[in-house]
């Protein structure tokens, strides 16, 4: 697992998006939405996708972290 979207739930936590809202009125489907909080991988389309709905760079929503580092999203 080497790229992580903690920065994207940040993003939506700070903005005051719920899930909810995210998937109703941005058009995300449930599975999508459960990948990335999994940070499994998810096509180009969508992180275009997220970029354009939050008017962000894709470094602000997803980072690479080394296989090597422990899995921050497993502790908590």
């Amino acid at each position: 697992m080497s790229i992580r979207y903690d920065k994207l739930f940040s993003i939506l936590q700070q903005r005051g998006y719920t899930l909810n809202y995210w998937l109703r009125q941005n058009g995300l489907h449930t599975s999508t939405v459960s990948k990335l909080k999994k940070n499994e991988r998810v096509n180009t389309d969508t992180i275009n996708t997220i970029c354009k709905l939050l008017n962000v760079q894709p470094g602000d929503i997803m980072e690479y972290v080394p296989d090597d580092e422990p899995d921050r999203s497993q502790a908590e």
